[in-house]
């Protein structure tokens, strides 16, 4: 007797249960990343003004150099679930090595560059005589980590293609809680100072990583997958890595340049843009980990052949997007009265960021289809066109942000410039969506 297919609504309810599952653990993974600097802020910043001013120098250059290397992860999880979507799992595993395997090499690079050229950097970045020894103190300690951090972004990516979120969310929690009591030990307990949070952060980070490799290669001996490094596979995981890093670092721009502007505005706004900005990044996270459960899906419907079920896929998350931005933008706007004092007394920088936060409210349902589109493609290894798509972007940003302050624009245009970036972006990516030559089957794009 055959069975009857599945109703629209059945596969909906299923590509529900499968969003869920996988974007709500990868929501509990990201925020846990930036409660590392938290706790770390929380607890040195007991210390002493310099020390905590340190801190900041040091842990902004270390989680610039990380994110730029973002692409690890991303290209990892597309790759593996293509894979894991055609049926061959040790192909999967073995492709994960490679990205592991080239995680290792860039995170040995960044630390040979890093180390030597901390006091450097450190001046570069403007940290005052009080702060700049600390900020090279934690730097130079926190840079023996960085091969750790970046093979923790791979292995993460090589769970997602696995369609597993919940293994990096359970690593994720410990490396906090690990992070939080080896810093109160060793700044506290072993009294030394800075240098034992550095420490402690880096213990944290390289037992994460110990973790993963763990996980990983249990997985590899069980389906038989090489752990050799492969040069071939590196090469590839490296080129598929290299329009992801394009698109990484026009997005760092278009932030840079926010910023810049936002200071040329006079210190209100610059003080109420950067409380906006922590906001807008706390509510990418939760969107992000909806583009995380893209591509995972995506890359494993592709690699599976069926390029219907990743068109549904796709429109079914474009639908979680929209909603979840929706329930974001309507947050914002009831909360606006008690976040803002949380940040700041000042009622100059309060007026300023109120009508900011309208518009970061009403743009909520764009970023959400924004980040979908952008896991979607990603899952879908559309590599270039996104590099492409994010220099058009930056682009179009640009001479617009560069304008407020000529036109005494403030900061609410600034944010509407922002907005009119989010906007350009869901342009793009919806065009590309809609061609259909993203939809490339095969265990290899």
């Amino acid at each position: 007797m055959t069975q009857a297919p599945a109703t629209p609504k059945a596969v909906r309810h299923q590509h529900d249960r499968e969003i869920v599952a996988l974007a709500v653990p990868a929501f509990g993974a990201l925020v846990a990343e930036p409660l590392f600097v938290m706790a770390d802020s929380a607890i040195v910043g007991h210390l002493g003004t310099a020390q905590l001013a340190g801190l900041g120098v040091a842990s902004a250059l270390l989680t610039t150099a990380v994110s730029i290397f973002v692409f690890l992860a991303y290209a990892t999880t597309a790759a593996v679930a293509r894979r894991v979507g055609a049926g061959d799992l040790q192909s999967a595993i073995r492709q994960g090595m490679d990205g592991i395997w080239l995680a290792l090499l860039l995170g040995a690079a960044v630390f040979t560059v890093v180390l030597p050229t901390a006091p450097g950097i450190v001046e570069l970045f403007g940290a005052s005589d009080t702060a700049a020894p600390y900020a090279i103190t934690y730097l130079r300690i926190s840079s023996l980590g960085i091969p750790a951090m970046l093979v923790v972004l791979a292995a993460t990516g090589v769970l997602r293609g696995l369609q597993d979120t919940k293994t990096p969310l359970y690593v994720a929690v410990a490396g906090f809680v690990a992070n939080a009591a080896l810093n109160v030990g060793l700044v506290y307990g072993a009294d030394l100072g800075i240098a034992g949070s550095a420490w402690g952060t880096v213990i944290a980070q390289c037992s994460m990583a110990v973790a993963y490799l763990v996980v990983v290669v249990r997985g590899a001996r069980r389906h038989g997958a090489s752990l050799r490094p492969d040069s071939a596979g590196i090469r590839a995981s490296a080129q598929a890595g290299v329009p992801l890093l394009v698109r990484t670092l026009s997005l760092r721009a278009v932030l840079m340049i926010a910023t810049a502007v936002a200071a040329r505005l006079g210190d209100a706004d610059i003080a109420a843009h950067q409380i906006i900005l922590s906001l807008w990044s706390l509510l990418a996270f939760a969107l992000d980990a909806i583009a995380i459960a893209g591509q995972a899906i995506i890359g494993r419907f592709l690699g599976a052949g069926d390029a219907q079920g990743a068109r549904q896929a796709c429109r079914r998350m474009m639908g979680w997007g929209v909603a979840v931005g929706v329930l974001l933008g309507v947050l914002v706007v009831i909360s606006r009265p008690v976040f803002l004092p949380l940040f700041t007394s000042d009622s100059v920088v309060k007026d300023a960021a109120l009508p900011a936060l309208v518009i970061v409210a009403v743009s909520q349902p764009i970023c959400g289809i924004v980040y979908v589109l952008d896991g979607v493609l990603m899952g879908a290894g559309d590599g270039p066109y996104l590099a492409w798509a994010m220099l058009l972007t930056l682009t179009a940003f640009a001479p617009v942000a560069l304008l407020v302050p000529a036109l005494d624009g403030g900061l609410t245009a600034l944010w509407a410039a922002m907005t009119l970036m989010m906007t350009v972006r869901l342009v793009t990516l919806w065009l590309r969506t809609r061609s259909g030559h993203w939809l490339v089957t095969g265990a290899t794009r």
